[in-house]
């Protein structure tokens, strides 16, 4: 079958439908529907076969953070295949590109961290956090820390560690998740879940449910707690401003390792290089992807504090795990010119200064909207939810179905937003300028007035 082929939109739908499963999918459902196929992109926007021109309000899956159509990163992918497409870092072999992103790595990461261990997505950062962090406390002579607290509804990735350390409950249903030594505590939702306390109440409530974890547990069996700064695929869950300091000051009290999930909020998301920076942390492991390579090849890895790259170089002898593609380095030099744009172009500091202070002020001026319960965002991440009764936040009685409708009405006038339940996220390239924010507010504004006339409200 020639590549050059053409084929019709109908053509490519029923070649997805007999062989092609996608992620997170209902593929009976998908076969009736049919598949939309995007076929090309530039900056900020998406076509499809049928030639509809989409705003892309999700940066591919929160990834494509230069844009789409940068031709200096196919040409460093080109470049270093005509070099060395392809070897492996096992036998004591590594390759310039894979050494040199390391290091770039290391000078944009807090001071204290100064490893990275490469791996080929965010879920196989997980699977190595996993792996590293019980290998960390055997190395201190205390095998029984092994339990992992992570928080319902969080998303650490859909390998079984990934799903296990993630909350979502409807992956665990599916395969007998969790495994064994990983539990959960509440998430930090106040609209959803915050009843009749104040946000601050509440942050501090859902802060100490980590410490009673500890205590229930037994500090000498809770390895780590895992979290990401900002929940992202849970539906952009922004914790009060009194739950990190909270969790600071309990973690502070304990001996266990602090996991902070830099997938999503990493390389200028939120205005800074990473998440923690934003929240003023001190992460021991903070697993990265996406942003790395702005999507354009699968890369991802784990940036890894003094205390426990220390104890793996010095102690450790040979660490039993690794991956044919770890340091891939056609990934890594395409990671590599990634972070020069970023760097060069000032686009982190575009994020800071003007592209979020713009995006949260237009997105805010959603929430008059009748069918809006709240607005809420930090950098270039937002949510929207979605109810039937602003005063109270109560939601429509067929849960995510409102969510479903809107999301199905931005595809139809051109936008990708993306629905968790009755929650509406956005997460657009981090060059979004301010007239194509104003497009994208337009167009949410439109959807939502779409989306009510079909709920009737």
């Amino acid at each position: 079958m020639s590549n050059e082929t053409h084929y019709s939109t109908a053509q490519l739908q029923a070649m997805d439908a007999a062989h092609y499963l996608h992620p997170f999918t209902d593929h009976k459902e998908l076969g009736e529907r049919g598949t939309r196929i995007i076929e090309r992109a530039q900056g900020v926007y998406l076509w499809d076969s049928e030639g509809n021109q989409i705003l892309d309000g999700m940066a591919g899956l929160w990834c494509v953070s230069i844009g789409y159509g940068r031709t200096e990163l196919a040409d460093a992918a080109y470049k270093q295949m005509l070099e060395l497409p392809y070897y492996n870092s096992f036998f004591q072999c590594a390759n310039p590109p894979a050494v040199k992103l390391a290091t770039a790595i290391a000078e944009i990461a807090p001071a204290h961290m100064n490893h990275v261990f490469f791996t080929g997505s965010g879920s196989e950062a997980n699977d190595t956090v996993l792996r590293m962090v019980r290998r960390y406390w055997d190395l201190q002579g205390k095998p029984t820390k092994k339990t992992i607290i992570g928080r319902v509804n969080g998303y650490h990735g859909s390998t079984v560690a990934g799903a296990s350390l993630g909350g979502m409950s409807v992956m665990h249903e599916q395969g007998d998740l969790p495994i064994p030594g990983i539990v959960h505590i509440p998430q930090p939702y106040w609209f959803g879940e915050g009843g009749d306390m104040s946000p601050d109440e509440f942050g501090i409530w859902a802060a100490q449910q980590l410490e009673a974890k500890i205590q229930e547990l037994g500090e000498d069996q809770v390895a780590a707690f895992i979290a990401e700064p900002i929940q992202g695929a849970g539906g952009v869950i922004i914790p009060p401003d009194t739950y990190w300091p909270e969790i600071k000051r309990i973690l502070a009290k304990y001996d266990i390792l602090l996991v902070m999930d830099e997938v999503i909020c990493g390389f200028g998301r939120t205005g800074e290089w990473f998440g923690s920076q934003y929240y003023d942390l001190k992460p021991d492991l903070m697993p990265i992807a996406k942003g790395m390579t702005s999507g354009y090849l699968p890369m991802g890895g784990v940036i890894v504090g003094e205390r426990v790259a220390k104890a793996l170089i010095d102690q450790g002898g040979e660490f039993f795990h690794g991956y044919t593609y770890s340091g891939h380095p056609v990934a890594a030099a395409v990671g590599l010119e990634n972070l020069r744009i970023l760097r060069d172009e000032k686009i982190v500091e575009y994020v800071k200064q003007e592209a979020a202070p713009y995006l949260q002020s237009r997105i805010a001026q959603l929430a008059e909207h009748r069918l809006v319960g709240e607005v809420r965002g930090v950098g270039l991440l937002g949510a929207i939810e979605l109810v039937s009764d602003k005063t109270t936040r109560a939601r429509f009685a067929e849960k995510g179905a409102a969510g479903s409708i809107c999301r199905d009405m931005c595809v139809r006038n051109g936008l990708v937003m993306r629905a968790v339940g009755d929650t509406m996220i956005m997460s657009p390239p981090l060059v979004i300028t301010t007239a194509e924010i104003d497009e994208m507010v337009s167009k949410i504004w439109r959807c939502l007035d779409l989306t009510a006339e079909q709920l009737g409200v």
